[in-house]
């Protein structure tokens, strides 16, 4: 089967429902929209949760807790097997690096490397975090696993 011999199952297009065109259509007279009122009115729109003047849930159920979404820190993570993939003339690995290769999105500062994988050659690292693994399979290839501080923690 190629591409252009590809066609729609039976029933999968339907034709444009053409309202207002006659009683005898099934969609004509009032074209769908019932009698008079609010959503009758052409450019009607009710916004979601609007109950016709009514309280809405939303407003009647109590409003608790916190949510620390808006205040989490995020961390671009790389694992140490990716690392392989970097060209054999780079020693010094860093967000640019990574950024470059299309480890991490451009623009992140806020990196961990975690301790997936293998890596045989020698790297210096300087990323936010490390884990226990990372560190030791970086220092074992004969590596440095430089940490440093995060951004919120440097200015205070």
């Amino acid at each position: 089967m190629k591409l252009h011999e590809l066609k729609n199952v039976d029933g999968a297009i339907h034709r444009k429902k053409r309202v207002g065109n006659g009683e005898g259509g099934g969609h004509g007279k009032t074209s769908g929209r019932g009698g008079k009122g609010q959503s009758a009115r052409s450019g009607s729109s009710i916004r979601p949760g609007f109950e016709g003047g009514q309280m809405p849930l939303y407003r009647k159920l109590p409003h608790r807790g916190f949510n620390n979404y808006n205040f989490r820190t995020s961390y671009a993570t790389v694992n140490v097997g990716d690392l392989a993939k970097l060209d054999a003339n780079v020693s010094e690995v860093n967000a640019e690096v990574l950024s470059q290769n299309g480890l991490i999105r451009g623009g992140e500062t806020q990196i961990k490397i975690l301790g997936d994988g293998e890596i045989t050659r020698a790297f210096k690292i300087t990323a936010t975090k490390f884990t226990a693994s990372a560190k030791a399979k970086i220092e074992k290839a004969g590596g440095e696993a430089i940490a440093t501080a995060p951004a919120e923690a440097a200015a205070e």
